[in-house]
């Protein structure tokens, strides 16, 4: 959610061409690489790598040039402790805070939990959000109409690119668009995801898009609006709204987005429902509430699969989700209190992190007992802070969502 600062208040496939389709993918998947490498050992290619999935694959398996999911029970298999890609592996482990009222991004060590460094950036910055390739941070400075590039191997930091309204990130799974979550303009804005070149600019009817997931296969993405306690749904390849709903609940404002491991269930944080609604995704139900606690916010899975955390910022707290049984089973008080907003889990999932939205500091919390590990000042209005890097083959975006 924004600060008082802020300006602004599969078409199926039919049986016979699924049968075809898998039986040339059998076949296909039989036969030796036609372009084998020299050597004694043929290397092979990163997991990241765009165009590596056959065409059919990509028919049968989701939207055509995203990678197909490590386990299709587990759309977060491929997120588990230490599973660094290869693009990443060698990158500084780093915590990147946007603080929105200083205009400045906050590099942590988490291993001395101490701010290391400092960096100036546009008005108002609201994510740092990591490119699906993984090998640039976007710091989205909303009010400042622009995107500022951190290199994360380097620390470089890039000259800013002209987007305007850019509150938040996202990118399709086959790596081809960002997608802009632009409040403000009321749109939803497809760029190149390299460029950040504009290819289309789609017009909502709601107001204050502000968080988004994927369905596992990719084909369509599901967008909470704080403003008007709204519910998008849109079709990824056509790029166009194809169902809209208002949450049951007056006065409704939802933030995080998120679904389960199975891909068959959606939650939604909502700050003012004081928990997070459970819906079908695929049939865009009407959603009920779970209650958690006050001011829930950001949504965040375990490196097992097993649990969600969500932390709700009203009351200083993070309730834990249990994937399997769909109910709470437990949560954690942060230490003094505090306004726990965005944030992440350590690559080894040992850690919580989280922004502490209205009090200029960062938690990081023990996820086996839930303890107040440190509390660290920073910028003020610290938010969508991105923990980095943490296992994945590839992002889409936000604070870092991983497949």
């Amino acid at each position: 959610m924004r600060t008082s600062t802020s300006r602004r208040a599969l078409r199926p496939l039919t049986s016979a061409v699924l049968a075809t389709a898998v039986a040339a993918l059998a076949v296909a998947c039989g036969q030796a690489d036609p372009h084998p490498q020299s050597g004694s050992a043929a290397k092979k290619p990163a997991a990241n790598e765009r165009n590596l999935i056959h065409p059919l694959e990509a028919a049968v398996r989701g939207l055509p040039g995203m990678p197909p999911l490590l386990d299709p029970n587990d759309v977060y298999a491929a997120d588990r402790p230490g599973a660094l890609s290869p693009v990443v592996r060698d990158f500084p482990q780093l915590v990147y805070v946007p603080n929105t009222e200083s205009n400045t991004v906050s590099v942590i060590d988490p291993k001395t939990y101490k701010v290391v460094r400092t960096i100036p950036v546009g008005e108002q910055p609201q994510h740092v959000v990591p490119s699906w390739d993984l090998k640039t941070l976007w710091v989205n400075n909303d009010v400042g109409n622009s995107l500022t590039p951190i290199d994360p191997a380097t620390g470089k930091v890039g000259a800013p690119v002209p987007v305007h309204d850019p509150y938040n990130l996202y990118f399709t799974p086959n790596g081809r668009y960002a997608v802009v979550m632009a409040s403000l303009d009321r749109q939803l804005v497809f760029r190149d995801a390299h460029t950040m070149a504009v290819k289309k600019a789609v017009p909502v009817s709601c107001y204050g898009v502000n968080h988004a997931d994927f369905s596992p296969d990719g084909r369509y993405f599901i967008v909470s609006c704080e403003f008007s306690g709204e519910l998008l749904k849109v079709d990824t390849e056509k790029m166009e709204v194809i169902g809209q709903q208002k949450l049951p609940l007056d006065g409704a404002m939802p933030q995080d987005v998120k679904i389960s491991p199975d891909g068959r269930t959606w939650y939604i944080a909502d700050m003012v429902a004081n928990g997070v609604w459970v819906m079908d995704g695929d049939t865009f139900s009407t959603p009920r509430l779970l209650p958690t606690g006050a001011g829930a916010h950001g949504l965040y899975v375990s490196r097992d699969s097993r649990t969600m955390y969500i932390s709700n910022r009203g009351e200083g707290s993070v309730s834990l989700l249990d994937f399997r049984t769909g109910k709470l089973a437990g949560k954690w008080h942060i230490e003094g209190g505090g306004s726990p907003d965005m944030g992440g889990v350590s690559a080894d999932g040992k850690v919580l992190w989280l922004s502490g939205r209205y009090d200029g500091e960062v938690y990081a919390l023990d996820t086996t007992t839930g303890k107040t590990l440190a509390k660290i000042p920073v910028g003020a209005g610290p938010h969508g802070m991105c923990v980095y890097p943490q296992p994945g083959r590839y992002s889409l975006g936000h604070t870092g969502i991983f497949r």
